[in-house]
């Protein structure tokens, strides 16, 4: 590295985001996941002890994976090689390995190569990875945001060692934010401003120096002596929130959702109604799971839930955001509230059984089709009694297959409509099985 080099790097870290600069470099200086690197934590013992293996660090942005690999490399006294997977291809990859080879064998030095975003390689690019890190020439540690077992290949999933980053907690946030005030300098900020960025940052570390920065100057402009939350507010216009459309937050909370509507939870429902939406989720997908629901988990306990859903649906279709949020938030509270069955689906998954195991039954004669010319000839139709003619509207004929005479396939619930389905189609299997009472 030139004079000239230094001069920039020095000059770089003096303009660096407030972020960048309050980088830990040691691992008494990290804040937060104490199940990683507190002590006693394996992770820890690992680094202390020089033996740490591939890894994968995955979790929300801002929790310190970067940070860490950064420390373990400075730890072990491995060069540190980095690449983000967003702009580096296979070539830079190939390089890494190379100044590896030559460093290991030159130097007698290990290579931590650190690559950032790493779910966003192809398979190919993933694949490559996978003879150093089986050799041991390099030192692999993976940051991403995604679960790794959907982004990662199997292969090198296999080779590493996984440990999952949770958000910052309250007070390892606030205790970022003390250290941070005190870099800055005047003007300060007391508990009560720190503990409103924290409450921003939604567990991201890095997104609570940078709004502390930020507060910081918009007070420096309005010549005050300490920030004020008039100065947060300011700097943050709206929390992040933790969410995409297309990973884990995604499925965790439709699954969270979902959950809650079946078990009557019309308050945890409307949360995680609400998670969606401020994330950008598309009110189509959401209205398309209601509907779901109604059939799924409330079905004949309460018909009008599925009418509510089906015109949630096209209230969605016809007004869309931000209007048709209260139908979705209608149609949420109803399902929670609604009495639930899920016979339906089950009783669907009883008929499936019995169609599996009796692919070649045929419905008894009098019920085959006897509208063409020759049918009764061959038995199609003969026998068969009109319902509507009958006492009742009713006939005793068991309408099955005969390998499934007697089944009972519909077990409906005793919640709310459907008690009174079951009611009747109790009385109705007595007079068809032939019981007397």
């Amino acid at each position: 590295m030139s004079l000239f080099d230094d001069a920039a790097e020095e000059r770089r870290a003096a303009h660096a985001p407030l972020a960048d600069r309050m980088r830990p470099r040691a691992l008494d200086e990290f804040a937060g996941q104490p199940q990683l690197v507190g002590e006693g934590a394996a992770l820890r013992r690992a680094i202390e002890e020089d033996r740490v293996s591939s890894s994968i660090f995955f979790g929300p942005p801002g929790t310190g994976k970067t940070t860490l690999a950064r420390i373990i490399a400075a730890s072990t006294q491995s060069a540190f090689e980095e690449l983000s997977a967003v702009s580096s291809g296979k070539a830079d990859v190939q390089a890494v390995i190379g100044r590896a080879r030559e460093r290991l064998g030159a130097q007698g030095r290990r290579t931590v190569l650190f690559i950032d975003e790493i779910h966003r390689f192809n398979k190919t690019q993933q694949d490559a990875l996978l003879p150093v890190v089986e050799s041991g020439l390099v030192t692999l540690i993976g940051a991403t945001t995604e679960n790794p077992f959907h982004s990662i290949i199997g292969a090198l999933v296999s080779r590493c060692r996984l440990y999952e980053f949770e958000g910052h907690s309250h007070d390892d946030l606030q205790a970022v934010l003390e250290r941070g005030t005190a870099a800055l300098g005047a003007p300060s900020a007391g508990p009560e401003v720190l503990a409103a960025i924290a409450a921003t940052a939604a567990g991201d570390a890095r997104h609570a120096l940078s709004t502390l920065e930020l507060a910081h100057e918009h007070a420096i402009s309005r010549g005050e002596g300490s920030i004020s939350e008039q100065d947060v507010e300011e700097a943050v216009r709206r929390r992040p929130v933790r969410y995409d459309r297309d990973g884990d937050r995604h499925y965790d909370t439709i699954s969270a959702f979902i959950k809650s509507v079946r078990a009557s939870d019309p308050d945890a429902a409307l949360y995680y109604l609400a998670v969606m939406l401020e994330g950008g989720e598309d009110p189509v997908y959401i209205a398309r799971r209601i509907a779901i629901l109604a059939s799924e988990d409330i079905g004949n306990a309460d018909p009008r839930a599925l009418e509510l859903a089906v015109a949630c649906a096209r209230v969605v279709e016809l007004v869309g955001l931000p209007e048709c949020r209260y139908a979705l938030s209608q149609a949420t509270a109803y399902l929670a509230l609604a009495p639930k069955s899920n016979a339906a689906a089950t009783s669907l998954g009883a008929a499936l059984d019995a169609v599996r195991a009796h692919a070649t039954a045929r419905p008894p004669a009098a019920l085959r089709d006897a509208s063409y010319r020759g049918a009764q000839q061959l038995g199609s139709g003969v026998g068969y009694r009109y319902p509507h003619d009958a006492p009742g509207g009713f006939v005793a004929d068991d309408h099955l297959p005969p390998e499934l005479a007697g089944s009972q396939l519909y077990q409906p619930s005793e919640h709310g409509l459907e008690a009174k389905l079951a009611e009747r189609l109790r009385e109705l299997r007595r007079l068809r099985s032939g019981e007397v009472r």
